[in-house]
């Protein structure tokens, strides 16, 4: 093989290298385009929910006073009953 067909050949196969790089690039800049996407859904959604479950966070609260009212009836009808 003469000299300049081993340096065309060279070229070519660095041509194809840059370009199977540059199309690896490019997909993984794709895939983080639409990971971004996905991540600002995520996000909004988590915001929705947060707002829709604000009003529980007084709710443990709430459960002791039921099982408090729910002791304090059961000694209520055992006096009233005799047992």
């Amino acid at each position: 093989m003469s000299d300049d067909a081993q340096w065309q050949l060279g070229i070519a196969i660095g041509v194809v290298v840059i370009l199977v790089a540059a199309v690896i690039v490019i997909a993984i800049v794709m895939l983080a385009a639409r990971i971004d996407r996905q991540a600002k859904t995520a996000v909004g959604a988590v915001e929705v929910l947060r707002k829709q479950t604000d009003a529980l966070a007084g709710i443990g609260q709430v459960n002791d006073s039921g099982v408090r009212i729910l002791h304090a009836a059961r000694a209520l009808r055992k006096v009233a009953v005799g047992k």
